[in-house]
């Protein structure tokens, strides 16, 4: 008793060690890798973008994005989603985890991450930040409205490129999430809601009134965002980070599938060659004297079973019943007790008062002893 207390956990069988590697172990080495490979890929796509715009500055100190932008970006719009795939995201059911235990073998080999894993997730990185910044750079440059107006400047710039970035990550982070969820469902789209709740707020004449030196990007999202190459260019460049990612797991499922996506492929056939439920049968109840309460105003037989007697019908006349053979049978009513009458056998109403009492309808009792 004194090592469970001591002890971080414990378990009161060691066959529930099983489950505790196998299924929600295995589940959870799997989910803090994600969440490390897409902590590490938002992060390092943000600040790479800050590296190809300081040749465009001069080494200046200015940012490409807004500033609210940078406050918000891990505090808002990307900390949801991620949290929700570290919390529920699962390759395999629990079920197929015990069926499959050699899913367990890459979290031994240290497979999901490692230094080859960093490196990947930090060329992935760098090239959607070439992506992310080049593509709309080429997007606003020497580029006016439909009414002649130059859309080209910094503050539009920054924030098309923003709007880049959020969507880019956020759709690589559906790429990664194997298993969603209602709730995932609502971080994700919950996030971008409000980025543009919040980008449309900032950028809005009464915040500028308020505090012109906060929020100098006056007017920037309702003159940006209602331009049709504007979201033509988000489109392409969200199109373009994937489209890399995409490629290399279609060709590495097919030339080099691992465990798990052998598995997963397994659990897709499984899902679409599912049998129908079967249909339950419907099965026809017949009415019983003890299947049931009664709910009557008429005295019952609670008396009866609770004095520890039982009900015995008495044997008829050979004339009242027919012979099958050698033995005499009787037909009752299947109530136990005709109309009119109550376990004592005295008429219930006046209605049935002058009916006269037969064998058939009178019981009598008869104690243990005499039996």
């Amino acid at each position: 008793m004194q090592a469970v207390l001591s002890s971080d956990y414990s378990f009161a069988q060691f066959r529930f060690l099983q489950r505790l590697l196998l299924v929600h172990g295995r589940w959870s080495y799997l989910r803090m890798c994600k969440f490390l490979r897409y902590f590490f890929y938002k992060n390092f796509t943000f600040t790479f973008v800050h590296f190809w715009f300081a040749f465009f500055c001069g080494f200046s100190a200015q940012t490409v994005y807004d500033e609210w932008f940078i406050t918000l970006y891990n505090l808002v719009y990307t900390a949801l989603p991620v949290l929700g795939m570290s919390l529920f995201d699962q390759d395999v059911n629990d079920a197929w985890s015990f069926q499959h235990p050699q899913l367990y073998v890459p979290g031994q080999l240290n497979l999901y991450f490692s230094k080859k894993a960093f490196f990947k997730c930090a060329l992935h990185s760098g090239y959607c930040s070439l992506v992310l910044f080049f593509i709309p750079y080429a997007a606003v440059h020497d580029t006016v409205r439909g009414d002649g107006k130059d859309v080209a400047d910094y503050q539009s710039f920054a924030l098309l490129t923003q709007t880049c970035l959020l969507f880019a990550v956020t759709i690589q982070l559906g790429l990664e999430m194997s298993y969603w969820t209602a709730v995932n469902t609502f971080f994700v789209l919950g996030s971008l809601a409000m980025y543009f709740a919040v980008t449309f707020t900032m950028y809005s004449d009464g915040m500028f009134l308020t505090l012109p030196s906060a929020f100098p990007f006056i007017g920037t999202g309702r003159n940006s965002l209602n331009q049709p190459n504007i979201w033509l260019t988000i489109l392409l460049t969200s199109i373009l980070c994937v489209l890399p990612v995409v490629t290399y797991r279609f060709l590495f499922i097919q030339l080099c599938p691992t465990i798990n996506d052998k598995v997963m492929f397994k659990v897709r056939q499984a899902k679409a060659t599912l049998p129908p439920p079967p249909r339950r049968p419907r099965i026809r109840r017949t009415s019983s004297r003890r299947s049931g309460y009664a709910f009557s105003h008429a005295q019952g037989y609670g008396d009866l079973v609770t004095s520890g007697r039982f009900l015995r019908r008495p044997a008829l006349p050979r004339s009242s019943g027919f012979a099958h053979a050698g033995r005499t049978t009787t037909s009752f009513s299947p109530m136990g007790r005709s109309a009119g009458y109550s376990p004592t056998g005295r008429p219930q109403n006046a209605k049935v008062a002058d009916v006269e009492v037969t064998s058939l309808q009178m019981y009598r009792t008869i104690q243990d002893a005499a039996l």
